[in-house]
């Protein structure tokens, strides 16, 4: 398997990846210090997508299974790929979250041309795409560096992972690279994905309560 240097779970890198791939400045992802009310009024608005870390646990695990299995319908509007690059899980949300909204967000030409040459591809053809991509990997490995934490090499084995929340077609769907497709979470309109990614994560943080390693970034729009 081909892995990657983890990237931190840091706006600031995120950013910068997103200047380095060409997204056009107007868009930011910015840090969600709560999910209670009080909090996600802090947030710039509108919200493009939101981006949850969590450690992988049993408990999330079989939330993951069962959400799979309740709803299977997902929208062709919906862009999905698997994620087959290890500790890439970072970088698979941020295109996750830019391509499902490259209507309203200008994603660059490297980004547009990816989703272009993925629109005939499965999403196992797509992981595979993206494996291939040194351009992809170059601005990767340059963000996770970045951090204000040592990266941790490439063959180290890291437990936490990156899932992004898009509202598309009239639902929410949570993209995660591990799951064979989107997970339809319910009915969501593009102004209620903030409050509606925040109850999602709150029902992965419920799995495993004493656990202190949840982080949430939403994809914002800051002009």
């Amino acid at each position: 398997m081909v892995r990657w240097v983890p990237m931190e779970s840091n706006p600031d890198v995120w950013n910068k990846f997103l200047k380095e791939m060409g997204v056009v400045s107007g868009w930011e992802f910015t840090d969600v210090y709560g999910l209670v009310p009080e909090l996600l009024m802090m947030v710039p608005q509108p919200v493009a997508a939101v981006i949850l870390l969590y450690p992988i646990s049993e408990n999330t695990e079989k939330l993951g299974v069962e959400k799979l299995a309740g709803n299977e319908e997902v929208s062709d509007k919906v862009f999905f790929m698997k994620q087959t690059v290890g500790n890439a899980c970072g970088t698979v949300g941020i295109l996750h979250s830019l391509l499902n909204n490259s209507d309203v967000i200008s994603v660059g030409d490297t980004l547009n041309k990816f989703k272009t040459d993925c629109s005939s591809l499965d999403p196992m053809e797509r992981a595979r795409l993206l494996e291939s991509s040194e351009v992809i990997a170059t601005k990767h490995a340059a963000a996770a560096s970045s951090g204000q934490t040592a990266a941790p090499s490439a063959d180290e084995k890291v437990n936490l992972h990156f899932v992004a929340f898009v509202s598309v077609d009239g639902s929410l769907y949570e993209l995660d690279g591990r799951k064979e497709r989107a997970v339809n979470w319910g009915p969501c309109q593009g102004d209620e994905l903030l409050t509606q990614a925040a109850q999602a994560c709150q029902g992965y943080m419920a799995c495993d309560p004493e656990e202190m390693r949840f982080t949430v970034v939403a994809l914002s729009k800051v002009d």
